[in-house]
């Protein structure tokens, strides 16, 4: 009798099946992208001024934080006062239609902000929004 090759239910797998592992991979992608912002955005404190009169405000491209220290961010990302004339500069053909969303915590000094809005009126940017924690509204 003639032993024919692969027809034997005894056979070896030889193959790997890689979907079990792709669907865990995509999985695990997906929890990392909606915590990831999360965890970042905590990273920064600052402790926002409260007010009963706080209103939700639209996503801006010109998002500003100034830290208690004194430290200058755009978007989470720590800037120098002369690299945001040079950003601003950047932007200058779409910027007089922006509003820049101002967060300062509640012991920066008075004078920085105003020193950060100055800045961008003098870059052509005159909206401004100032972040408040609304917490206190009934």
């Amino acid at each position: 009798m003639a032993v024919g090759f692969g027809s034997s239910d005894d056979d070896v797998i030889s193959g790997i099946n890689v979907t079990p592992l792709v669907d865990v991979v995509l999985v695990l992608l997906i929890i990392f992208l909606i915590t990831a912002p999360v965890i970042y955005q905590s990273a920064i404190k600052v402790q926002l001024p409260k007010a009963k009169t706080g209103e939700e405000a639209q996503k801006s491209a010109v998002m500003l934080t100034l830290t208690k220290e004194g430290d200058l961010l755009w978007d989470k990302e720590r800037i120098d006062w002369k690299v945001l004339a040079d950003r601003l500069g950047a932007m200058s053909a779409t910027i007089a239609q922006e509003t820049a969303m101002i967060s300062a915590d509640e012991t920066t000094p008075h004078g920085t902000v105003i020193r950060l809005m100055d800045a961008l009126r003098q870059a052509g940017l005159s909206r401004f929004a100032l972040s408040v924690d609304s917490s206190l509204k009934n």
